[in-house]
């Protein structure tokens, strides 16, 4: 006879092996859904002229692509409550690479235009259907660790995809660039329909634990609203950050190519820093962590307008994304600490839409501050509002 083993080691074994499933499935997904959208970073140029297109309408482009796949997020996260996660996430990235294969196929300005805006809708359904898928399988002594390593694969994502544009582009027209990879990354997510019996989170049911946590019925919804304005000054530095951190670099006599090379290390330190700080939000207090990183981060952009040996530069960039990046792990994991686990879809889509909402204003707001009062004020008022994160953050403290 085999050995027997007791019903909770069984038990025990198949959570786990579900858990996984899931993670890296919602991971793969990712890593395909921020390779998508970050396909037209190297290729704009060569898009702009081929079709004799003026910065204003390149930038559009690259604004209506970006800007769509956030429209959908709340509505992805009150259907994946009622459909489930795994259709909404295999559907959302056949929709999004069959878009680019239109994309392609487009001879026209207009009609590239009008093809960018509805494929970049079905973006929408990645980062609010898979945080709360994989929120809701792992426990919750472990979903810091799951969310920073859903969020570390989409930064994967954002490499390999420009990474390949950038080397086909040598041989290949732009057209064919997006005609293969989305057509690839379709083909793929179909093929992926077959294991939605094996990618199946639980199916919450509710006990007495749902009572601790702040989305109940009859619980203020306090602790996420004070969760979702902290979130927003997060995002608000790092959109504003990461656009005028060039200038900077640029006054101390750097060129593109350093920059770019600059840059890369930048987003290598926050990919590092959404795995580790997820990590170590199973382990470390969330006050610990959101104090650390957000103090580093506004200390570092002030550094960065002293007079700085080039040697410095490096190492100082790295510590700087990995403060400005990482903590967006810490945030997306407390998501699920301050909701119903039935609820959770929906919250996620509310706090993924108003961060994304925050990032993409702060360019626009801090441009005109650095108009009025130059780059150097600009970059320590930036400086001041990361540092308002931390007295934003005590406010959470009593909803955890």
């Amino acid at each position: 006879m085999g050995a027997e083993y007791p019903m909770s080691e069984l038990t025990h074994a198949r959570q786990a092996g579900t858990q996984r499933r899931v993670l890296a499935f919602g991971s793969v997904t990712h890593v395909w859904s921020d390779a998508f959208f970050a396909l037209l970073h190297p290729l704009l140029p060569f898009i702009a002229l081929d079709l004799n297109l003026t910065y204003t309408q390149s930038g559009l482009l690259k604004g209506i692509f970006a800007g769509a796949g956030g429209v959908l997020q709340i509505p992805s996260g009150f259907l994946a409550e009622r459909w489930g996660e795994f259709g909404l996430l295999v559907g959302g990235n056949i929709w999004v690479g069959a878009g680019l294969v239109v994309m392609g196929l487009a001879q026209t300005y207009g009609i590239l235009l009008a093809a960018t805006a509805v494929t970049g809708l079905g973006g929408g359904t990645q980062h609010p259907v898979a945080s709360a898928m994989v929120a809701r399988t792992y426990e919750r002594g472990k979903s810091y660790t799951a969310i920073g390593t859903l969020n570390f694969a989409g930064d994967l994502g954002k490499m390999v995809g420009p990474a390949v544009a950038a080397v086909a582009i040598v041989t290949l027209h732009w057209r064919t660039i997006l005609i293969l990879i989305g057509g690839t990354g379709a083909v793929f997510m179909a093929a992926s329909v077959p294991l939605h019996r094996r990618v199946r989170p639980p199916s919450h049911r509710a006990d007495a634990d749902d009572m601790s946590v702040a989305d109940d019925a009859d619980s203020p919804i306090s602790g996420f609203i004070a969760l979702s304005i902290t979130g927003m000054l997060d995002a608000t530095t790092r959109g504003a950050a990461l656009t005028f951190l060039p200038f900077v670099l640029a006054d101390k006599g750097l060129g593109a190519s350093q920059i770019s090379g600059l840059f890369v290390v930048l987003f290598a330190g926050g990919a590092a820093g959404k795995l580790f700080l997820g990590w170590l939000g199973d382990r470390v207090g969330l006050l610990t962590l959101i104090w650390g990183s957000k103090g580093l981060a506004a200390g570092l952009l002030v550094v960065f307008l002293a007079p700085l040996p080039g040697a410095a530069l490096i190492p100082l960039i790295a510590v700087l994304g990995f403060g400005l990046n990482g903590t967006s792990s810490v945030f997306y994991g407390t998501v699920a600490r301050l909701v119903s686990p039935q609820h959770a879809g929906r919250r996620y889509g509310i706090y993924y839409t108003a961060t994304e909402v925050a990032s993409a204003s702060a360019p626009a707001l801090y441009g005109i501050l650095a108009d009025m009062v130059g780059l150097s004020s600009t970059m320590t008022t930036m400086a001041a509002v990361t540092l308002a994160v931390l007295p934003a953050s005590l406010l959470l403290r009593r909803y955890l």
